[in-house]
Formats: C-alpha cells, sequence, structure tokens
C-alpha cells in the first residue's frame, strides 16, 4: 500500500474533528488541539502553509499538510521503534497525529554532519560540506518578532553558548562569523530557565538528539540520500519525562539526494513550488519506507557446557536479539545442518557466532554451508592454544573470521547488522562518536 493508500484509509477511519478539543496553540505550520476528554493528550494537525525566513516568505502549497504528516508519523515510528523516547502515539488523519501533551522547552536543537546554511554564516573559513565525524550538536533560543520577554533581540532564534559554570545563557548573531563577536545579549539562566534543574538536562538533549540524528542518517544512507542536518524540539510530559516533540518533518532537515536538496532548502532558494510539492510527495514516500529491519545473532555452541554469558553481556540491552543454539556439529552434523539451514530460512539477515572448544572446526564448516557470515570464537583458546588453528587455517570458499575475545565478536556482529539497521548503526556509531574529536578548527 503506498504512503497515499495509507493516509486516505486512516482519514477515512478517523474523520477529523470528531476528537477535537480545544486549541491549545498555533504555529505558521500546524494547529495543536487538546484530545476531547483528555487533558493529557493532544492532537496536531498540519496545515498548508509554508515559510522562510522567520515568515517572511509564505505561500499556501495544497497537500502540504497531509505531506508533512505523512512524513513526521513515518520518522516518529521509527524513532519510537528504535527506543528513543518521542510525543507520538498515533496518526489519526491524514493531517494529524495524537501526541502526549508537553511542556515546551525554548530551543531548537539541530545536529550537523556537514556544514551547511548558517553555519557557514558562523564560520566562513569552512567549506560546504566540511564533514563533522562526530555530528555536532547546537542550541539556539525559540524567540518571536526579535524579542525575548521585552528585551530586544537583532535576530530571532539566536545561536545560544550556555555557560553551566556562571548558569548563564549567551546569545549571538546566527548569521555573523563567531569568532571575534561577542554575545549581543547575556540571559541569566533564572531568565529562560522554566524548572529548577533545567540547565541539568542539557547534556541529555544533546544525547537524544544525536541518536536521533544517527538513527535517521542511516535511515536515509539505506534509501539513497544523505541526511546532512537534523532540527528538533524537546518538550516534558504530564509525568515529567523528556521527549522528543513536535515535528520532524520535510521543514526539520537538509538532505541531499544526488547532489541536490530534496527538503526545504530549494523553497528557501526560490524553487517553484511545483516543483517544492513533489520533493515533499517523494520525501513523505521515502520515509514510508523507514523501518527497523528483523535481524538476529545466533549464539551456535557444541555444549551446554560453553556458558553464553560474555556474549550476553556485550550485548547489553540487545540481548533480545540472541538466539543460542546447543548442538555438536562434529557428533551430529545432519542435525545441525538441518537447524542451521531452518535458521537462516526464518531470518535470512542473520550473523553466527561459533563459540565451540576442543577441535573448533565448527565454525568453518557453518561457514561453509550458508550465505550468513560466521564469526568463531575458540572456547578453548587459553587452555589449547594450537586450536585456534583449525579456525584459522581455514580451506578455499570457508570465509569464517576468528575473533578471539567475545565481546569484540559480538561489536563485529553488530557492525555487520548495522549496515541495514537503523537502530543498531545509532548505537555502534554512537559510541564511536563518544571517543571521536572534529579536528577542525570550529
Amino acid at each position: 500500500m503506498s504512503e497515499r493508500q495509507i493516509s486516505e484509509s486512516i482519514a477515512a477511519k478517523h474523520p477529523l474533528g470528531a476528537s477535537l478539543g480545544a486549541l491549545v496553540a498555533e504555529g505558521k505550520t500546524k494547529k495543536i488541539h487538546l484530545v476531547k476528554g483528555s487533558s493529557d493528550r493532544v492532537t496536531v494537525v498540519a496545515k498548508d502553509d509554508i515559510t522562510a525566513g522567520d515568515g517572511a516568505k509564505h505561500d499556501i502549497i495544497p497537500d502540504k499538510g497531509r505531506l508533512a504528516t505523512a512524513t513526521t508519523c513515518n520518522v516518529f515510528r521509527l524513532l519510537k521503534a528504535c527506543g528513543l523516547p518521542v510525543a507520538f502515539v498515533e496518526q489519526d488523519s491524514a493531517i494529524s497525529f495524537v501526541a502526549p501533551k508537553c511542556d515546551m522547552l525554548p530551543y531548537e536543537v539541530v545536529v550537523r554532519r556537514e556544514a551547511h546554511g548558517s553555519y557557514l554564516k558562523r564560520n566562513p573559513h569552512l567549506s560546504k560540506g566540511q564533514l563533522f565525524p562526530q555530528a555536532l550538536v547546537e542550541f539556539y533560543l525559540k524567540t518571536k518578532d526579535k524579542n525575548w520577554k521585552g528585551k530586544p533581540l537583532i535576530a530571532d532564534d539566536p545561536f545560544m553558548q550556555f555557560a553551566e559554570d556562571a548558569k548563564q545563557i549567551r546569545l549571538f548573531n546566527p548569521a555573523k562569523p563567531l569568532q571575534g563577536q561577542e554575545p549581543f545579549l547575556v540571559l541569566a539562566g533564572s531568565e529562560v530557565f522554566g524548572r529548577d534543574d533545567e540547565e541539568q538536562i542539557f547534556p541529555e538533549m544533546r544525547r537524544i538528539a544525536r541518536q536521533a540524528f544517527l538513527v535517521l542518517e542511516k535511515a536515509w544512507q539505506l534509501e539513497g540520500g544523505t541526511l546532512v542536518d537534523l532540527k528538533v524540539e524537546f518538550g516534558f510530559d504530564a509525568k515529567g519525562g523528556l521527549l522528543l516533540a513536535d515535528v520532524i518533518d520535510n521543514d526539520s532537515w537538509r538532505v541531499l539526494e544526488g547532489g541536490s536538496y530534496i527538503d526545504k532548502q530549494v523553497y528557501r532558494d526560490g524553487g517553484a513550488l511545483d516543483d517544492v510539492v513533489a520533493k515533499y510527495r517523494h520525501v513523505a514516500e521515502i520515509t514510508s519506507h523507514f523501518r527497523v529491519p528483523r535481524q538476529r545473532i545466533v549464539l551456535w555452541r557444541g555444549s551446554e557446557k560453553d556458558s553464553p554469558d560474555a556474549f550476553l553481556q556485550a550485548l547489553g540491552e540487545l540481548k533480545d536479539m540472541m538466539t543460542v543454539v546447543s548442538c555438536s556439529v562434529h557428533k551430529e552434523p545432519v542435525n545441525a545442518a538441518g537447524i542451521f539451514h531452518r535458521m537462516m530460512q526464518e531470518i535470512p539477515d542473520s550473523v553466527v557466532i561459533a563459540y565451540i572448544g576442543r577441535s573448533n572446526g565448527a565454525g568453518p564448516t557453518l561457514s561453509a554451508m550458508s550465505t550468513v557470515p560466521v564469526i568463531t570464537v575458540p572456547a578453548s583458546i587459553k587452555e589449547f592454544p594450537d586450536d585456534l588453528w583449525s579456525s584459522l587455517r581455514a580451506p578455499s570458499a570457508v570465509p569464517v573470521m576468528t575473533v578471539l575475545d567475545p565481546a569484540n565478536a559480538v561489536l563485529a556482529a553488530l557492525q555487520i547488522l548495522s549496515g541495514r539497521n537503523p537502530r543498531l548503526y545509532a548505537k555502534v556509531r554512537g559510541e564511536i562518536e563518544n571517543r571521536t574529536v572534529n579536528t577542525i578548527a570550529l
């Protein structure tokens, strides 16, 4: 079923208006209503408006609300499936979705993999497309009409730096070179924060935003696109939980396909409205393919005496991905082949870790029987180092891999599977980026 058919089916089952309560808020591109009979859920209704330049440029594009809602719901479903805290319950019409009611925070959080847009204005010494091995996270104060609680601003949504030691928020012109620029306004934390401990959530917002970016980065890679930056917002639900909230649609990111933008940048650059809506339709269709694939790690051991604990511990929260099989390939070759082929038929996208003691030729044997990657971990290597050779000296057409440490074997399996899995990619890449430093001058 196509993205349009899904939206039309939802609209037919849930006619808009039947569940709309009082209007809570209205922005340039959406309205937020309470759900009738509920105090902690809202319906986010998309409008057909598109704006740029803080509203200086404004058009109505028929069908944009439907396309924006489809994209947001596709994205939120993926992020939710990857374990991220998202303000999303369900799509209830072609142009709306239900979400927890959130007390929104006054920040736009931007994650960048490449230098584009205003980043280049603040850092003119960099070239467009400059790659950041560690995704950058920036904060902007959400403002309107160049004013913050009676204080005039030189620009809306100024770039902000939070000085935790001084509990100050320093605001900068987002369109001017940052180097040498003094903050045009310094606010005390109390002038911005709505909660006593709000300064303590900045690291968590940074972590969640980067994790969301990594999930979507891989999702776009799998569809032939390149996500170069992403803007998100946060809010607290009724229970005090921090959630990714608002919307994530084609206005929220920059995405390249074949070197060209397929996002709102086309509108900002003066593209024809027909071309803009075509790209929004294209993006809504692509994001309908976003998903977490069905994958498995098979830990094959020759005996129940070989403990899987080290492997399960290395998997941590992902241990539900592992299935443990106990069958001696040496003593029961026919039975082992039957089990192995059936498991690969059930979930073809798998990696096998063979954890075999003594004569550990089981790993090479399993590798020769299937197209799936097989990693062998000699269980008896400490007591009998020579057992290693039956894994290393494999014959031709037996591409078995040998890893001595269980944790490294698990990581290798996750790296292989992460090439097709946004959830695993975000975990593996996130851990790498935690120890990565961007060496360019910023």
